[in-house]
């Protein structure tokens, strides 16, 4: 899909005509308009006019809130200039910061858009060019959503994330965090690891199927969240929903998952654990 996309649009150099190219782009490969969006399930793009022959963009690409709904897909910005249709990769990996009406931007109050100027066109020592999204598309798998704001807010304010650093020096903490190694190793020999143990496998055997279908997801963030609510998700109409959109092939519902130390907290008399649901597909790593 993102192949045929790049060579629809390189088809068009010259067309000078975001409304054109969109409309094309759009009866081509099935687009749904939201706004100034164009999205499908798998890729997402923004139509800008460029200014003259190059690729600066002369006006406000997108709100930040309205990235949000389509970082999970590659988000390709598409310049219409003179003679040629540049294109960028547009995630929230892929921007420096905020500049439009963002001195309101805050961890808990998305605001404000980016400019062209704030979209990289190198990052990690790779060219934002279309040649390169899909590596560039696969290292902004690996941040959320939330990673990426945490950096965009840091760079727009010039202010340091909410809350304060974690002080050792207080009541015991030193001292349970020098016996944690212990204590985790008397966790592992005893009933309540059997206890816990057995209880996420019965929660993996409950959803299997749905979770051999999420498998096939090639978008590894999205892929990971799913799996991970459908094993230790606490709203069952959300995994209820989840489940309809897999076996339907809709769109997902927005994932809201939990804010911890792990995905799974669950209490013992002597402990309290934290579990992290790791997913990954195992024939993907066989070493040849």
């Amino acid at each position: 899909m993102l192949n045929e996309l790049i060579a629809f649009i390189q088809s068009h150099d010259g067309i000078y005509d975001k409304a054109a190219l969109a409309k094309l782009v759009s009866d081509r490969f099935d687009c749904v308009k939201d706004r100034s969006v164009y999205y499908t399930k798998s890729f997402a793009i923004r139509f800008c006019k460029g200014q003259g022959q190059s690729a600066a963009i002369s006006n406000t690409v997108l709100s930040l809130s309205a990235l949000q709904k389509y970082d999970d897909r590659m988000f390709v910005v598409c310049i219409c200039a003179v003679g040629k249709n540049h294109l960028l990769l547009a995630n929230t990996t892929m921007l420096s910061k905020i500049s439009h009406s963002s001195k309101e931007l805050r961890i808990d109050n998305i605001k404000g858009s980016f400019n062209g100027s704030d979209i990289l066109r190198n990052w990690g020592g790779i060219s934002n060019t279309s040649a390169n999204f899909e590596t560039l598309f696969a290292m902004h798998q690996n941040n959320t959503f939330e990673e990426n704001l945490v950096r965009l807010v840091e760079a727009t304010n010039n202010i340091v994330p909410t809350g304060k650093k974690y002080d050792v020096s207080v009541g015991n903490r030193l001292t349970n965090i020098m016996q944690s190694p212990d204590r985790a190793a008397q966790f592992a020999v005893s009933p309540d690891y059997t206890d816990l143990l057995n209880d996420l496998n019965a929660r993996t055997r409950t959803f299997e199927n749905e979770i051999l279908v999420a498998a096939c997801i090639e978008n590894v963030n999205l892929r990971g969240r799913i799996i991970e609510y459908l094993i230790a998700g606490e709203d069952v109409a959300m995994r209820e929903q989840l489940i309809n959109a897999l076996v339907s092939g809709n769109e997902f519902p927005r994932l809201v998952t939990r804010d911890g130390l792990g995905d799974y907290a669950k209490t013992y008399p002597g402990y309290h654990t934290e579990t992290d649901i790791k997913t990954k597909i195992m024939i993907l790593g066989t070493v040849k």
